[in-house]
């Protein structure tokens, strides 16, 4: 065998999965197509965020926020990683309501959270439009420059010698039977393993027939250097049934600080569509949903705008375990739509956890929300 474990994919997900098995002591090769850090790991805006919208995604995500800031002393200044909290902005007494419901759920949970009435949260954010009613901050929340972290968990993190990365190297097909694990790749070459995780988001369909992942468009748009126009990651309240609960093309205001001054802008979420132009009508609504929030916006000027895809599945849930049955050594790791960054470091413990028969290092009420074998049983009941 070539190693322990291969990881298709280098993105976030891909690089803690394999940093996690080689801490573990387990030998480990990364195969990916491109470079390490492409794909929707570079395209996003590296928000490290608990979010609740379900009981496992909320222990999922509170759990991998702690992983992150356990590791964040080691990370490297390129990196990036600032914990800027997040703070979600109500725009009315409907949305402040939606805000105590979830500083309750968070309370309950061990999750710091306080409530901003209008006069703190403009003390807090002076730039924030003084329309808006107060709002929730998370003060524990954070961002990261994914790719170089994604590049930091290959080759520096505990264990990284047992790593052996292979860029610019495809794979063509993935199989796996009770002995063993492979991939061949585009060259036609064979690798084998004990186990194979696949983790290269929407290509997975292409390497396990069925999987159903959606792509989900995103823009974003980056300023110059501003320092100080805003202190948290700024969203919106209805950023959530936006980024969720949307069909069609939605945009949603959600602004980031960067440690270099500049000033990170989106929203943006469209089905239907894999072209990576920007659209110039979703990009003009984005900003205009912006400056409803950040009046003074449109005066920054702006040095760069681009699209991600996000691969999402019909639940919004991750696909985190064994890729075709109980007991199967290949593996999945994908669809994590847009908490990839956030949960990265979760996914990888839940992974090696179940394939080598631990228990979960970590409170997870239901680890079957996001088995694989979930949309086959759907089917199959159908």
């Amino acid at each position: 065998m070539n190693a322990d474990v291969i990881v298709v994919g280098a993105g976030i997900v891909g690089a803690a999965c394999a940093a996690e098995f080689a801490q573990r002591g387990l030998s480990v090769e990364v195969l990916e197509a491109r470079g390490i850090g492409g794909g929707a790991t570079a395209a996003g805006m590296g928000h490290i965020v608990v979010m609740n919208d379900t009981r496992a995604e909320f222990a999922l995500a509170r759990a991998s926020r702690e992983l992150w800031l356990a590791l964040a002393p080691q990370l490297r200044e390129r990196d990036a990683f600032h914990r800027c909290g997040t703070l979600w902005v109500a725009e009315d007494e409907e949305e402040l309501g939606a805000a105590r419901a979830m500083r309750d759920a968070f309370a309950a949970a061990g999750v710091n959270a306080r409530m901003l009435d209008a006069a703190a949260l403009r003390e807090s954010e002076p730039a924030l439009s003084h329309a808006m009613q107060g709002g929730l901050l998370i003060e524990d929340d954070a961002i990261v420059y994914a790719p170089a972290a994604a590049q930091w968990l290959l080759s520096c993190s505990p264990g990284a010698a047992r790593i052996r990365v292979s860029t610019g190297c495809a794979v063509r097909a993935v199989d796996a039977n009770d002995a063993h694990a492979g991939v061949t790749l585009a060259s036609g070459e064979l690798r084998s393993a004990a186990h194979v995780i696949v983790a290269n988001g929407l290509a997975v369909p292409d390497l396990i027939a069925g999987v159903p992942l959606e792509a989900k468009k995103g823009h974003l748009l980056i300023t110059d250097r501003y320092s100080g126009t805003i202190r948290h990651q700024v969203l919106e309240l209805g950023y959530i049934k936006s980024a969720h609960h949307a069909r069609g093309t939605s945009v949603a205001f959600n602004a980031q600080p960067r440690p270099t001054g500049q000033v990170l802008i989106g929203s943006s979420r469209q089905f239907g569509t894999v072209d990576p132009a920007v659209d110039i009508d979703v990009l003009s609504a984005m900003l205009a949903r912006a400056t409803r929030y950040l009046p003074g916006i449109g005066a920054l000027d702006a040095i760069r705008a681009w699209t991600g895809f996000r691969a999402a599945t019909p639940d919004g849930l991750p696909l985190i375990g064994p890729a075709r049955h109980t007991g199967d050594r290949l593996w999945l790791a994908a669809g994590h739509e847009g908490l990839g960054v956030t949960t990265s470091l979760g996914t990888a413990k839940l992974i090696a956890a179940q394939l080598l028969g631990d228990s979960v290092p970590f409170d997870m009420p239901d680890t079957s929300a996001f088995s694989p074998q979930r949309f086959a049983e759907e089917h199959a009941d159908g």
